[in-house]
């Protein structure tokens, strides 16, 4: 079963930045497509962000284009979201989620393994 580990959340000023890590374990990378998920208090988990297997293919959720940015080093089993410019609005429990296959192009659906989340909070 594979393994997945969300760090790097935090407290944040409006305007700061954070990078987040997912890091698999019990498997290599290549194989599988990921996604950043969030909840925020009272609402329902949504996609942020999505990539395919190789890095080629990415998506990202309308309010967070242009501020945030994910990424993979399949070397390092570790896939990344750079979130800068943040916002209030932006504070959830942040999820990385995996699927496996082979995948030219990255969506939402299907996640087989979840993390367990990392909390940011944006907040003055």
């Amino acid at each position: 079963q594979l393994q997945l580990v969300e760090s790097g959340g935090g407290l944040v000023q409006p305007g700061g930045s954070l990078k987040l890590s997912c890091e698999a374990s019990g498997f290599n990378l290549d194989y599988y497509a990921i996604g950043w998920f969030r909840q925020a208090p009272g609402k329902e988990r949504e996609g942020v962000s999505c990539i395919n297997n190789s890095g080629g293919s990415t998506n990202y959720e309308d309010s967070v284009k242009g501020r945030f940015t994910i990424s993979r080093d399949n070397a390092k089993n570790t896939v990344y979201l750079q979130m800068n410019n943040l916002k209030p609005e932006d504070t959830a429990i942040y999820y990385c989620a995996a699927k496996h296959g082979t995948f030219l192009h990255c969506n939402y659906y299907g996640m087989e393994s979840w993390g367990k989340g990392t909390l940011v909070t944006v907040s003055s």
